[in-house]
């Protein structure tokens, strides 16, 4: 049986939840509100984690095959840094943030679904699998988080609101997911090795892969040299995140792609 006949079950459930968790931020409380926030953030994250663990069990492999399979797995890591963020900084914005984007991810993948099944080419039966596409999601994740504070700093800048914390909050994403990026690039090597005899061979995928980690590492040493600087800095980071889009799904769409090892992510 196909487990994915149940996923709008579940993506249905986890899109109420998180409404609910919107709807109780302008909701006033007389005790704390930050509970039933948290509460209903977490079931909806539950419950596309315990859908990707059942089809994972069901397809017999990793669901980290396609672009629609990656998208299941944003929806469970973005509502993840979401509650961390808030309980840590208490921005209710990135936590929405995190909760529409999951709901845009479950939402694509419920219109415009990919063809899934169990096969698993023989390059990707691999131990390295696994580690090499949940590291590079997180980072993703994690990266595309610290891109929008970029943007929302951007905003409070020219309208002469700007606060420190702000910067600070992205460093704080950028430097975990920086290295979570490192790691994606170190296990994708390893695998390479082990599947077709080379840590690195220019790949498309392998060449923005490694642009994208330039583009953060550029934007750790701006601010490393020049820590009072604003908006050249904020710049800086929401220009590296177009690169890592560039590297997640535009280089599919390249002519270069053709000869790419990676194009088994299309589907």
């Amino acid at each position: 049986m196909n487990y994915w006949i149940y996923f709008s079950h579940y993506a249905f459930v986890a899109i109420i939840c998180w409404l609910i968790c919107m709807l109780f931020q302008v909701i006033k409380l007389k005790r704390n509100k930050m509970l039933p926030i948290l509460l209903f953030a977490a079931l909806g994250g539950l419950s596309m984690i315990v859908f990707t663990y059942n089809l994972w069990q069901n397809l017999g492999r990793p669901p980290m095959r396609t672009l629609g399979e990656t998208r299941l797995w944003y929806a469970v890591f973005l509502p993840v840094i979401g509650i961390i963020t808030y309980i840590r900084w208490q921005y209710k914005w990135l936590l929405n943030y995190s909760l529409v984007m999951a709901t845009v991810f479950l939402a694509i993948n419920y219109f415009n679904p990919d063809t899934y099944n169990k096969a698993l080419m023989p390059a990707l039966q691999s131990v390295w699998f696994v580690p090499h596409v949940l590291v590079y999601i997180f980072s993703y994740a994690l990266l595309a988080a610290s891109s929008i504070v970029a943007c929302y700093g951007l905003f409070e800048y020219y309208r002469g609101k700007y606060k420190k914390t702000i910067l600070e909050l992205a460093n704080n994403l950028v430097y975990v997911g920086f290295g979570f990026l490192s790691l994606g690039l170190l296990f994708g090597a390893l695998w390479a090795k082990e599947a077709w005899g080379h840590y690195w061979t220019w790949d498309p995928k392998e060449t923005w892969a490694m642009l994208t980690w330039l583009g953060y590492l550029i934007y750790i040493h701006i601010h490393y040299r020049y820590p009072e600087s604003v908006k050249p800095v904020l710049i800086t980071l929401a220009l590296a995140f177009v690169v890592l889009l560039l590297c997640w799904f535009g280089v599919n769409y390249m002519p270069s792609s053709a000869q790419s090892v990676h194009t088994y992510t299309n589907g």
